[in-house]
């Protein structure tokens, strides 16, 4: 089969790498609009349950990556005048440049011999009139997926909050939350480590807090100063880095995947709200779906149908999740005030769909009562072997 792939992202090159492994004779070529080494966002995350998988499909690049990612078990909050609060996890969690990723991808994919031609921009099909697939992996903003956005039906839902993705040249050692009270309202951030010498700092606030900040009418540089002094205590003299752009997060959702030999993949195809970190993970998952079909259905379209028919399930309860964690920041005043440790056992569960509609409080007790019953259970002992 002769394979190409639109954009230079996660989807694009693992797809390629899976391909490859599946079938050396697959001729496989990935187009890349920008140039080598350029790439947008700081660190990306994944957890415990996607290193197993990478592990299963392809071990040479799941070790390259692990290799490559910090790890952390825990949860720090910081709330604004409070003591900070220390959370465990039940599964790892690891932080990865997301210019380191690639680079491993990348790497991989040629090795196997896929080939990769950079700053070459792919507009319309009639470009890869000789690929027998046309895999679209082009992002958000798919310029494949929008020429026939009516077949696909596409449709883009924005979200209230504002947020930016900056760099810190603080190292966080555990996942971080920092919520801070302005006179405008609060402002938050996210951050985790991805490297020796980086971490990720995503910010986040209400539309009236942004305007009342003035962050709606600072330069990039006085964008910076300001976030910096609100999150000093957080920063401890440590600088942010990047370009402030602010803007409304996109949750696309397509009602099909496919159009004739052209199939979706990534972003392109559905997005997670950055609050559930499962983007990346995703779009790499989507790779090994569409493969798999590849491989077992004797026919093109009984095979993107396949792709579509098992991914998509999996897909919507996750953007599901997504929405219901972003209106948890978006309704923050609702938790914000709670005890402290009420507010972050909350926080882990903002993708709860109930959490809404039942009273914060009231929710946490039925949590912590429910929690307190599993770990009182009485469980039957386990059998001697002279009665197996």
């Amino acid at each position: 089969m002769k394979v190409a792939c639109v954009g230079g992202g996660p989807a694009s090159l693992y797809f390629s790498i899976l391909m490859k492994r599946a079938d050396p004779s697959h001729e496989i070529t990935v187009y890349e609009r920008n140039p080598a080494g350029s790439t947008y966002g700081w660190g990306v995350t994944y957890w415990d349950e996607l290193l197993r998988s990478l592990h299963g499909a392809d071990p040479e690049s799941a070790s390259a990556i692990s290799e490559n990612s910090v790890r952390w078990d825990n949860w720090v909050v910081h709330l604004h005048d409070h003591p900070k609060v220390n959370l465990e996890q039940t599964d790892e969690g690891y932080g990865i440049g997301r210019r380191e990723l690639l680079a491993i991808l990348a790497e991989r994919a040629r090795s196997l011999g896929v080939r990769i031609e950079y700053d070459r921009e792919i507009t319309v099909e009639d470009d890869l009139a000789d690929a027998d697939l046309v895999a679209a992996c082009d992002g958000v903003t798919s310029v494949l997926r929008e020429r026939h956005a009516d077949h696909f039906g596409t449709r883009v839902t924005v979200g209230r909050n504002m947020y930016t993705w900056l760099g810190t040249t603080k190292i966080f050692d555990a996942f971080t939350f920092a919520f801070v009270r302005t006179d405008h309202g609060w402002i938050w951030c996210y951050g985790y480590g991805f490297g020796k010498e980086h971490s990720t700092c995503v910010v986040e606030c209400s539309p009236a807090t942004w305007k009342g900040l003035g962050l709606d009418q600072a330069n990039e540089e006085h964008g910076l100063a300001i976030l910096e002094k609100l999150f000093a205590d957080l920063l401890e003299g440590h600088s942010l880095i990047g370009r402030a752009r602010w803007q409304n997060f996109p949750t696309v959702t397509n009602r099909t995947w496919h159009r004739d030999n052209l199939v979706l993949l990534g972003d392109a195809a559905h997005t997670t709200h950055y609050s559930i970190g499962a983007g990346t993970a995703l779009a790499l998952g989507d790779a090994a779906f569409l493969v798999d079909a590849l491989h077992s259905e004797p026919y093109l379209e009984t095979a993107l149908s396949r792709y579509e028919r098992q991914r998509m399930p999996s897909i919507r309860s996750t953007q599901k999740a997504a929405r219901n964690s972003a209106r948890w920041y978006e309704n923050l005043s609702r938790y914000i005030n709670l005890p402290p440790s009420q507010m972050c056992v909350l926080l882990g569960q903002r993708h709860s769909p109930v959490l809404p509609h039942i009273p914060p409080r009231l929710y946490y007790l039925v949590d912590q009562t429910a929690e307190w019953f599993a770990s009182k259970a009485i469980r039957p002992p386990k059998e001697s072997p002279d009665h197996a």
